[in-house]
């Protein structure tokens, strides 16, 4: 998709009685070089837009409307043994919701044209270069970014925010270093048919030797696949029949082919010896639904890696999502994680343009910063660990992991943390 940018005049708008600061803003038609905007987004993906759509009007009524899938349990097991850990609540609420790219793209589109008097969207626009002010570089006198696009119109802004994907243009452009390294693994992702309809509230991942695979549910009959493996597998996967690509998912949840009597015995032993020291309820593991089809054309598969910018901001700059990080699909954290910054991003803006500062300032970017790398280091470490800790069936590591998992789950106050962690 062609790189699009959002641009934006902000001002700050009076707070409601029992509200927080709220920023609007006004629409200039026209790119001019003359005129200077408060914020230009330069990316064409869900953050990028969710940050064009985050000046207080949300896109969810939009969503609701199309197709999305509450969840109130999360399951994760090992194929190497039978060690898994449950998350959900004790009343059973929603834990969250699975909507699909596409929905979430087209709800964005939906509410950017119906904001178009206070948001200008420039579609099909490629930003080619960007002129940073002083302390970047002293080639302009202006103390505004610079912004040329293709057609060879120009813009100015006091704040340019990146979410322009993980070869970010505007990271590159602004000299800030990328720590990142690809993994030995691709990502296939389909939408399946199940055999029969279910209630279908549960996601699901297994971690197998060459990958974790995560059946995320849709509707009643549908689920989404996320299947992380090897490069050739991955191609295979996307190149095979359907019967037979079916079948392969099916055994890859339902196979015990990768347990072992030892690791078996010693996972018993340890369970025994946690409900014996802590009787309390601990959940059995269950069985995905079986899966009988999947959407023609819908499989593809994407390279995966890691990735990390050493600063999130600079003066009259900010990055968000895959710009500043990139994350291995098996915690599920990757928009989220963008999403997470769009909503700092806009707190601390908010907070600025109420009173009357500088929205370029690292006065409150660095606060955003602060924020964001404090959760995404932490979440990209975690992440990375298990990755290598499951990429193995190495006896050692599978009895440690199975160990680790066991004792997990039968530690409630743990789990909550980790869900309250991952939901920020």
């Amino acid at each position: 998709m062609a790189a699009r940018l959002a641009v934006s005049r902000w001002r700050a708008a009076p707070a409601a009685p029992g509200r927080g600061p709220m920023l609007s803003c006004r629409r200039w038609s026209g790119a001019k070089a003359d005129t200077v905007y408060d914020v230009v987004v330069s990316g064409g993906g869900l953050v990028g837009a969710a940050m064009a759509c985050a000046l207080g009007f949300g896109a969810w009524d939009p969503i609701c409307n199309m197709r999305y899938k509450a969840f109130r349990r999360m399951q994760v097991w090992d194929a190497c043994s039978e060690a898994l850990i449950m998350f959900d609540k004790d009343n059973l609420d929603d834990m969250g919701y699975i909507v699909e790219n596409d929905v979430i793209m087209c709800a964005l589109t939906k509410q950017l044209e119906a904001v178009s008097d206070r948001v200008t969207v420039l579609y099909r626009s490629r930003a080619l270069r960007y002129t940073w002010p002083y302390p970047f570089t002293m080639a302009d006198s202006s103390p505004w970014v610079h912004i040329t696009l293709g057609d060879g119109s120009t813009l100015q802004t006091k704040l340019l925010i990146g979410a322009d994907g993980y070869n970010s243009g505007v990271r590159q452009a602004a000299g800030i270093q990328n720590v990142s390294w690809n993994y030995d693994q691709s990502a296939v992702v389909a939408t399946l048919h199940l055999s029969e309809a279910t209630e279908n509230n549960v996601a699901w991942q297994r971690f197998l030797p060459s990958g974790p695979i995560a059946l995320l549910p849709l509707s009643d009959t549908l689920s989404s696949l996320v299947w992380s493996t090897s490069h050739d597998h991955a191609a295979e996967l996307v190149s095979m029949d359907e019967e037979k690509f079916v079948d392969t998912i099916n055994s890859a949840f339902w196979s015990d082919a990768n347990h072992t009597d030892f690791i078996d015995l010693a996972g018993t032993m340890l369970q025994y010896a946690v409900g014996f020291l802590q009787p309390t309820k601990v959940s059995a593991r269950q069985m995905p639904p079986s899966v009988a089809g999947v959407d023609a054309k819908s499989r593809v598969l994407f390279p995966l890696g890691l990735g990390h910018a050493a600063e999130y901001v600079r003066p009259r700059l900010a990055l968000i999502g895959d710009a500043a990080h990139r994350v291995h699909p098996l915690a599920g954290q990757g928009v989220n994680m963008g999403f997470g910054d769009v909503s700092s991003l806009v707190h601390h803006l908010s907070a600025a343009a109420f009173n009357g500062k500088d929205l370029g300032s690292m006065s409150h970017l660095a606060g955003y910063e602060t924020d964001r790398q404090r959760h995404n280091t932490a979440l990209l470490a975690a992440t990375d660990l298990l990755k290598r800790l499951y990429s193995t069936s190495a006896t050692p590591l599978v009895l440690l992991r199975t160990w680790g998992l066991q004792a997990t789950n039968a530690v409630s106050p743990l789990k909550e943390q980790i869900m309250a962690f991952a939901s920020k």
